[in-house]
C-alpha cells in the first residue's frame, strides 16, 4: 500500500446505526477513517484511525466492502472501505483534535451535509448494490 491510500470505516451498531464524523478541517459529515501511513497495512491504520476517533476494534473487521479511486484527488488515490461491527466506545478516551464532532445515526435520520462519498458507500453497503469505481 502506498502513502495515498485512505482507509474508511462503516461502523455498524446494534441499533442498526452508522457511525459519522465531522472533521475540524473539512466541510461535511464522514465515514471515520484516515490515511495509511508508511510501513502499516490497511487494516492496522484503520485500527489506528479508529482509537483516535476513541473507539477500540474487536477481534477485525467484518468484511471489506470494496476499494475505490477517489478522482477528484488523482487516480492514484485509493480508499477502502471495510465494514465494522463488533467495537467498544472507550469513554475514557477523548476523541482526537481533528474531530469536531462524532455519532451515530440511523440511516433515514442521517445529519445535514454527508459527503457524497459517504451517501454512496452507505446505500451500497446497505442496500447490496454493487461496489462502484469512484468514491
Amino acid at each position: 500500500i502506498n502513502l495515498r491510500t485512505r482507509v474508511r470505516a462503516v461502523v455498524v451498531n446494534d441499533k442498526e446505526e452508522v457511525m459519522l464524523v465531522r472533521h475540524r478541517y473539512e466541510p461535511g459529515w464522514q465515514l471515520p477513517g484516515g490515511g495509511v501511513e508508511n510501513g502499516e497495512t490497511a487494516i492496522e491504520a484503520l485500527r489506528r484511525e479508529l482509537q483516535e476517533q476513541a473507539l477500540e476494534q474487536k477481534k477485525g473487521v467484518n468484511k471489506q466492502e470494496g476499494s475505490f479511486f477517489k478522482q477528484q484527488v488523482s487516480r492514484r488515490d485509493y480508499v477502502l472501505v471495510y465494514l465494522v461491527k463488533e467495537f467498544e466506545l472507550v469513554g475514557e478516551i477523548e476523541a482526537s483534535h481533528e474531530i469536531a464532532e462524532r455519532g451515530f445515526f440511523p440511516l433515514h435520520d442521517l445529519p445535514d451535509e454527508p459527503t457524497a462519498g459517504t451517501r454512496r458507500r452507505l446505500a451500497e453497503c446497505f442496500q447490496g448494490r454493487p461496489v462502484a469505481e469512484s468514491w
